[in-house]
């Protein structure tokens, strides 16, 4: 089982700014199985209406800075957080997580990428 987490701001089309990540490959990810969700510096709710608005079922909404919940909460074999800051780097690796600079993702298909 694989876990992805998203910022929003700066790592997603759908936030403020934009980022390179599509709302097309969060959906594709939970095509496959999964575990997918948030975790950005916006509040809980804010992260909730947003996968609302684009009628994405999440399983998880998280602070940034409680990215250990997470992990604790759904187990699986690999915990990948995507993210376009140091700040989300910081608390992705200290939670546990491989991290991934959302400009930096590996080319689809290579070794690295969420598929």
């Amino acid at each position: 089982m694989t876990l992805v987490s998203f910022d929003i701001d700066g790592t997603l089309v759908a936030g403020d700014p934009p980022g390179a990540v599509t709302l097309e490959m969060v959906q594709r990810a939970k095509a496959r199985g999964y575990i997918v969700g948030s975790c950005s510096d916006r509040t809980l709710r804010d992260q909730s209406e947003l996968w609302q608005r684009h009628a994405i079922e999440v399983d998880f909404v998280c602070l940034k800075h409680r990215l250990e919940d997470v992990r604790e909460r759904f187990p699986a074999r690999r915990y990948l957080h995507i993210g376009d800051t140091e700040v989300d780097r910081y608390y992705a690796t200290r939670a546990g997580f491989e991290f991934c600079l959302v400009y930096e993702l590996p080319a689809e298909g290579t070794q690295g990428w969420i598929f």
